[in-house]
């Protein structure tokens, strides 16, 4: 079942949740309706990598449960979503501040409930750029969410 919880709460958990906490990670936006969320990490000493540039397990970790949970809440309780594939691909050495926007719209909502109206899984691939501060992409993100509408509960049992 998907959890009920406002976007301004959910952004304070994120904040201290030690994943993002620890990591340097910071939720900056997360919208009343579920559709954008900026997410960013700013560069330590604690988040670097050999060479001094992002470690790129912090750079995957934060856009890892933003499609999961933004497709959650906006479909709605009648949808099973799960994260199903992930995969990043580096592009250029991440220094300073990077960020990364999500923006689920409306078309994509409506592909998704088409997809899978008759009972089917769907899966859904989306793709986030992790940009630095010149808006250069550092990395790309994708990643796979499973979607299946909730089987209706037999009224008898």
């Amino acid at each position: 079942m998907a959890r009920k919880v406002s976007a301004s709460t959910l952004r304070r958990v994120l904040n201290v949740w030690p994943p993002f906490l620890f990591a340097g990670i910071r939720v900056r936006t997360v919208s009343d309706d579920y559709r954008h969320a900026r997410v960013e990490l700013r560069q330590h000493w604690y988040n670097r990598n050999f060479v001094g540039t992002h470690f790129g397990g912090s750079l995957f970790a934060m856009t890892d449960p933003f499609w999961m949970i933004m497709t959650m809440q906006a479909l709605g309780d009648g949808y099973i979503v799960w994260d199903k594939a992930a995969e990043i691909e580096f592009v250029k050495p991440g220094r300073g501040t990077v960020a990364a926007e999500f923006r689920l719209d409306d078309a994509v909502l409506e592909q998704i409930r088409a997809a899978t109206a008759g009972g089917d899984k769907h899966l859904r691939w989306f793709e986030t750029p992790i940009s630095d501060a010149e808006g250069d992409t550092v990395a790309l993100v994708r990643k796979q969410v499973y979607v299946r509408r909730k089987k209706p509960r037999d009224a008898t049992a």
